[in-house]
């Protein structure tokens, strides 16, 4: 049944009354076009509307455009986008540009950023087993020792133990950074008893400041991107860090001379991302993420040994004088700042058994 123009018509009728009337055949081709338009246009806006909106995905760092780092982060950034086709935005910033690697953690936890790949150093304050890492024990081990233990069981309890207590996923292994050395101004140190009263800056760490300690220096914390302007007022006598570290920022041009192969500890990067914002994510987006950093850390591993090599090559050509320490000299080192090793692991909340265990693997290894 149609209404017409006020009137009840059947079927029959209303097609004898398209086959007579020429207008009336003209009027219902016009509204079948209509219906046939609107149609369309409303399946377009559905499919417009079913398109997702990519989400954001903001990474944070704190070194320089030129440090090893930054370059391997921006590698597995541009693969993450590639993997996820659009339904990522991914968003690097170096550079302190969005937070300090000090401050970064509070960020990711507030939704600030989603990651960010702060040095293992900078954990401690929020997990004590961060601190395992750098203390005196590991003083003067090969890359391949660090490797085996981070890599290992008691590397993965850590991992999982810092993703709880900072409420983050850890997406997979951890990427180098290298052995810290002893930079300074004007004293060459020769061994640890030159180390007596040198103001020494730090990223951070409670263990990293009890090692400088049990040698006789003051251990300072100061951010990264401050460092230059302290110095240069004399306000420190030089730094723990890496020859990577030292190069990207040309350090040379601001009074660090000498340079003692301590092997103080071994620095390495945790990739951290949100819990909240993993758990927002698609398991597919997730294995996207674990995938794409994954497919960057052996590289990155080989070429930060090829850039700490390249680094130290470049200081000596800018007139840094090079100390490096025999074996001998590094293990009396080793052993003045063990002295209070098992004092220090008690009082910053390293559990015996993980200390133990430790001890065990590392004499293992030799």
């Amino acid at each position: 049944m149609y209404f017409i123009l006020g009137f009840d018509v059947t079927i029959w009728q209303f097609d004898t009354m398209c086959c007579r009337n020429r207008g009336l055949r003209f009027w219902l081709a016009l509204c079948r076009q209509a219906v046939f338009t609107g149609c369309v246009a409303l399946s377009l806006s559905h499919a417009h509307a079913a398109t997702p909106t990519p989400l954001t995905f903001r990474i944070s760092t704190e070194n320089t455009p030129a440090h090893f780092q930054t370059k391997v982060v921006q590698r597995f950034s541009d693969e993450l986008a590639r993997r996820t086709k659009g339904r990522l935005e991914v968003e690097f910033r170096h550079s302190a540009q969005l937070f300090r690697d000090q401050d970064v953690i509070r960020a990711v936890n507030e939704g600030k950023v989603e990651m960010a790949v702060p040095g293992n150093w900078q954990l401690d304050r929020y997990d004590p087993w961060a601190s395992l890492l750098t203390l005196p024990m590991f003083m003067g081990r090969s890359a391949a020792e660090h490797h085996s233990f981070r890599d290992g069981k008691v590397g993965q309890e850590i991992s999982d133990h810092l993703a709880k207590s900072l409420n983050v996923v850890i997406p997979g292994r951890w990427i180098d950074l290298g052995y810290a050395h002893v930079f300074t101004s004007t004293k060459s140190i020769g061994g640890f008893e030159d180390m007596a009263g040198l103001r020494i800056r730090i990223a951070g760490g409670s263990a990293v400041a009890a090692h400088l300690s049990a040698v006789g220096a003051i251990p300072t914390i100061v951010a990264w991107p401050d460092f230059p302007n302290v110095f240069q007022q004399g306000r420190l006598d030089g730094l723990l860090t890496t020859y990577e570290t030292i190069a990207s920022a040309k350090l040379w041009t601001i009074g660090v001379k000498h340079v003692t192969e301590n092997q103080a500890y071994f620095a390495q990067y945790i990739p951290v991302v949100s819990q909240s914002y993993w758990d927002s994510l698609a398991p597919d987006l997730r294995q996207a993420v674990r995938e794409s950093w994954e497919s960057v850390v052996d590289d990155a591993r080989v070429r930060a040994g090829e850039a700490q090599k390249i680094a130290k090559l470049s200081l000596i050509a800018h007139g840094v004088a090079v100390t490096e320490l025999s074996p001998l000299a590094i293990k009396a080192w080793r052993s003045q700042a063990m002295k209070d090793q098992n004092t220090l692991a008690t009082k910053i909340g390293i559990p015996n058994a993980l200390l133990q265990e430790s001890e065990r693997l590392l004499a293992r290894s030799q």
